[in-house]
């Protein structure tokens, strides 16, 4: 009888799972979304800063300068600033939430059901993956536009194609991206260590092009785009939650990442090392070249692909476009397909493996920018911008996504005392099972507080600061919630914050 039950084993600080059969037929586990053996995990810390730099440095990272300057008001200097502090924020909630995926090699839906419960997970998973879904949509555009101005210098006529050629790179590039994840975490590895020091390097390239021809000093110089009577307070942290939202996903989902981590000291540094100063290095690059560009080309451009798509010599063009096709497959691998395929894969794990999870992300994907690409095909007018509709997402979903984050934090350091019963995370009738209402509630009241500052106008400041007042009120009605159910549980009374659907 003992041979069909699953056993955790505990190698150093560290927890895998011997699979037997109460938990191989469970509806909730499949091998996918199991814990990471010991030996699997391997990644180092310049793996994680590698990772890191392959997912900052991409096409919206290069434009935040410019969207705290001209939606957020804010003056050059302030919004560099802005953008290097918020990354310094995120790191506390990725590298806490980066521990119990070191330390137990669960993804990030298998972590949500130590606080929402196995069926409640799916509510802040498929949150989660739409957003990331979103994003795939459109980085995959900007890798096709990539792919059309690299096919215009190499083959003969295909300019011509104008829009149709850019859908056609849209999907040529969705191909390649969906491929990398199904082959799995390895060639995602190999992906970002290659990447990484080819991206840095080409950006330290662009830096030395466009630095001649602007001045640093008036650049800085340059005032605030703002009433001058506005206080800086009020337009600095709108600014500074909407960076700290650019991340809020993955500071969700690193443990996606760091179940193949082999020390909590790599997460840790690799974190440290690799995101911060990289945001701030290719986020300062789109400020200068965007400066610049009225020198270079004879124009005003923010986009990096149509901006080096004006240099006059194909062969830089080839090489620039094929840098940036890597470095936007690199960040849209990492960062918008991994995390929705272990989620997608949670709601049903018999029935949405690693690849059909892969496969619903890129068709949802499509779907998300199924307008821009009629509009880019002339089939339909629409005045809607990608760049309109990513900002618009930064202070949006971090409001949705802040009281995640702090629950998680809570329930595994406060409550569970980085403590999991690693076999009930997949049983149908485990600890887990069902759904735990106090992580629901605690989730549900910001965002009902939130949809109502933003409908009605009233209490407009816990939406502007959303990730914040998000992330710390879904923290403090968790542990309220959860001490409340501990405390009716010792006393034998009913209880109403929690459930167990068997």
């Amino acid at each position: 009888m003992e041979q069909n039950k699953s056993t955790n084993v505990q190698v150093g600080e560290f927890y895998e799972l011997n699979v037997a059969e109460d938990i191989s037929e469970s509806p909730y586990y499949n091998d996918d979304i199991a814990p990471t053996k010991i030996n699997d995990r391997t990644w180092t810390k310049w793996n994680v800063a590698a990772l890191w730099v392959g997912m900052a440095i991409c096409v919206p990272t290069y434009t935040l300068g410019g969207v705290l300057t001209s939606y957020f008001g804010l003056s050059v200097l302030e919004a560099l600033v802005t953008i290097l502090l918020a990354n310094i924020i995120v790191l506390i909630p990725l590298t806490l939430n980066a521990f119990a995926g070191t330390k137990y090699g669960i993804p990030f839906p298998v972590l949500l059901r130590s606080s929402f419960g196995i069926l409640g997970s799916n509510i802040p998973c498929i949150i989660r993956a739409i957003v990331a879904c979103g994003w795939f949509g459109i980085q995959t555009l900007f890798g096709g536009i990539a792919i059309h101005i690299l096919l215009s210098n190499l083959v003969p006529g295909w300019e011509s194609l104008a829009g149709t050629g850019e859908v056609i790179g849209f999907f040529i590039f969705l191909v390649i991206n969906l491929f990398i994840v199904i082959k799995g975490n390895e060639s995602i590895k190999i992906l970002e260590t290659i990447a990484a020091p080819l991206l840095l390097t080409v950006g330290v390239g662009l830096m030395l092009w466009a630095y001649p021809q602007i001045s640093i000093t008036e650049l800085i110089a340059r005032p605030a785009n703002r009433p001058e009577d506005a206080s800086f307070w009020e337009y600095f942290f709108g600014g500074l939650t909407a960076m700290v939202g650019y991340w809020a996903t993955l500071s969700l989902n690193i443990p996606d990442f760091s179940r193949y981590v082999k020390s909590q000291k790599d997460q840790i540094i690799g974190q440290v090392i690799g995101l911060p100063l990289t945001m701030f290095f290719f986020a300062s690059l789109g400020v200068v070249l965007t400066a610049a560009s009225t020198t270079l080309v004879g124009e005003t451009i923010s986009d990096p692909i149509n901006l080096i798509g004006k240099i006059e010599s194909p062969i830089w063009v080839v090489i620039a476009m094929v840098m940036i096709i890597i470095a936007t497959l690199s960040t849209n691998t990492a960062a918008n397909i991994v995390s929705p395929t272990n989620d997608f894969q949670n709601i049903a794990p018999k029935k949405i493996n690693q690849t059909k999870g892969v496969l619903l992300t890129g068709l949802i994907g499509i779907l998300l920018m199924s307008w821009e690409l009629l509009k880019k095909l002339n089939v339909i007018d629409s005045d809607v911008s990608v760049e309109a509709m990513y900002t618009g997402w930064l202070l949006g979903y971090s409001s949705l996504l802040g009281p995640i984050a702090g629950i998680m934090v809570v329930d595994y350091f406060i409550i569970k005392k980085q403590t999991l019963e690693l076999t009930e995370l997949y049983k149908k009738d485990g600890a887990y099972a069902g759904i735990n209402t106090s992580g629901i509630l605690a989730f549900s009241i910001p965002v009902v507080i939130t949809l109502f500052a933003l409908s009605s106008g009233y209490l407009s400041w816990f939406y502007q600061y959303g990730w914040f007042t998000g992330s710390i009120s879904g923290a403090i009605l968790y542990y309220i919630f959860t001490i409340k159910q501990a405390k009716s549980s010792i006393s034998g009374e009913a209880l109403p914050l929690a459930t167990s659907s068997k």
